[in-house]
C-alpha cells in the first residue's frame, strides 16, 4: 500500500508555525521543529551553516531530485481572529510559508516509508526567501545543490482554488532589485528657487523620468517597470531642502536585461538629474534573476498533478512581477515553479500574498503533498 499524509497531521504543524512566525535567518524554533520531525521518520537531517535551515537527503543511490520549501515569514502584523494567530508582535506568515514547510514536512514522511524509491530526494528547507538576496544563496553555499539533477518547488496561490495546480513554461517570475537614488544641493527660500538647487523638483523629475525612460531604453518584451515606494525630503513648505531620497523597486521577467539593468539606471539617474544641478548618488541592489521555468521540467509537473489529482487539477498562471529566490537553484540545475490553489470558494474573499489577512484553505496541505510527492518520482523516473 502506497503510504500517504496524515491530514491532521499536516494542519496542527502548520498552525503551530502560524502560530509561531520567525523572519529572516531567526527560524531557530522553526529549524528544531523541523529537525525533530524527520529525525522521529528516521531520517538525518543537517542544519545549514547559518544555524537556520535544514537539508535532508531520503534514499541511497541513483539520480538526486530536490524539493525547496521557504521557511521564514514576513515582518507584519497577523489580523486574522483565528486561534492559530501569530503570538510574535511584528511577523506573520503572510505568504504561505508555514504552509509550504508543513507540505515538505508531509512529503519526508511519504518518502520516508516508501517501499523502494527510485532514486535520491533532496528536500530543502530554506531561510530568509523574504530577504534579498534570499537565503538560496546560503543553501547553494552550503552545498545544497550538490549532485541535484532537478530541483521542483511550489507556492501557495490565493487566486486559484484548492484542488487545481497552476503551472507555467518560461519565464514565471520576474527579477528584483531595489533602486535607492539620494540627491544632494543648495536648499534655501522657495521665494527664491533660482539662488537653490531645488531637490523636491529634481526628485519630481527622477520620479516621473525614470520608469519612462527605462521603458523606451529596454526592450519592451522584458517587462521592466520600476515603482517607487518611498520618497523623503524636507519638512517645511517654504524650505528648499539640501537632500532627499527616492526608493523603489525594479522588475523584468528577461535575464539579460536584469544583467544590463544597473548600468542603464546609474546612466539615466545621472542624464536627469543633471540639469537641475542636483548631486546624484545611486545605491543600487541586486535582488534576484526571474524564474524561467524549464520545458521538460513542466512536463514533469503537469504529469504530477494527472498521477496525484487529474487532469482536470491542471490550471494556468499568468506571469508575476513579484520576486523569488527559486531563481538562484536553476543557475545550477533545471527546475520549475508551480502554484498551489489555496482558495476554497466563497469561504472568505480574495485575499493576495503579504497582506497581514492573509489565510489558506487547509485542504490544500494534503493535495501539495500528494503533487510534489508525485513530482519527485516522476522526475526521478525520467532521470533514471
Amino acid at each position: 500500500m502506497i503510504p500517504t499524509a496524515d491530514e491532521l497531521d499536516l494542519i496542527a504543524i502548520r498552525r503551530d508555525l502560524h502560530a509561531h512566525p520567525e523572519i529572516a535567518f531567526a527560524e531557530k524554533r522553526t529549524t528544531d521543529l523541523i529537525v525533530d520531525r524527520l529525525r522521529a521518520l528516521g531520517l538525518e537531517p543537517r542544519v545549514l551553516p547559518s544555524g537556520t535551515g535544514v537539508l535532508c537527503d531520503i534514499g541511497q543511490t541513483g539520480p538526486l531530485v530536490a524539493l525547496r520549501a521557504d521557511i521564514d515569514a514576513l515582518p507584519l502584523p497577523d489580523h486574522k481572529d483565528v486561534p492559530y494567530r501569530s503570538q510574535v508582535d511584528g511577523a506573520c506568515h503572510a505568504c504561505g510559508h508555514d504552509a509550504h514547510t508543513a507540505i515538505l514536512l508531509g512529503v519526508a514522511s511519504v518518502l520516508a516509508r516508501w517501499p523502494k524509491l527510485p532514486g535520491r530526494i533532496r528536500l530543502i528547507f530554506q531561510p530568509a526567501e523574504e530577504q534579498l538576496p534570499g537565503g538560496a544563496v546560503a543553501v547553494i553555499g552550503a552545498g545544497g545543490m550538490d549532485g541535484v539533477a532537478q530541483i521542483y518547488a511550489l507556492h501557495c496561490d490565493p487566486r486559484v482554488d484548492t484542488g487545481q495546480v497552476a503551472l507555467r513554461a518560461g519565464a514565471i517570475t520576474a527579477a528584483s532589485d531595489l533602486v535607492q537614488v539620494y540627491l544632494s544641493g543648495t536648499g534655501g527660500h522657495t521665494g527664491r528657487p533660482h539662488l537653490t538647487v531645488d531637490l523636491v523638483y529634481s526628485l519630481g523629475r527622477l520620479i516621473t523620468d525614470l520608469p519612462g525612460l527605462l521603458a523606451r531604453r529596454a526592450d519592451p518584451r522584458a517587462a521592466m517597470s520600476l515603482v517607487w515606494g518611498s520618497v523623503e525630503a524636507g519638512h517645511a513648505p517654504n524650505a528648499i531642502p539640501q537632500s532627499g531620497v527616492v526608493r523603489g523597486t525594479l522588475r523584468m521577467l528577461d535575464r539579460d536585461a536584469w544583467e544590463g539593468a544597473e548600468p542603464l539606471v546609474r546612466e539615466l539617474v545621472d542624464e536627469i538629474v543633471a540639469p537641475t544641478g542636483a548631486k546624484a548618488e545611486t545605491a543600487y541592489l541586486r535582488g534576484v534573476p526571474p524564474v524561467v521555468n524549464v520545458d521538460e521540467c513542466v512536463d514533469v509537473q503537469r504529469a504530477a498533478v494527472v498521477g496525484a489529482l487529474g487532469a482536470d487539477a491542471i490550471a494556468d498562471t499568468m506571469q508575476s512581477m513579484g520576486g523569488e529566490d527559486f531563481a538562484w537553484y536553476l543557475d545550477h540545475a533545471p527546475g520549475a515553479f508551480a502554484r498551489l490553489g489555496v482558495r476554497r470558494a466563497g469561504a472568505f474573499p480574495d485575499l493576495d500574498l503579504h497582506q497581514p489577512t492573509f489565510d489558506i484553505d487547509e485542504q490544500a496541505l494534503g493535495i501539495g503533498v500528494r503533487f510534489s510527492v508525485h513530482t519527485a518520482l516522476e522526475a526521478l523516473k525520467r532521470l533514471r
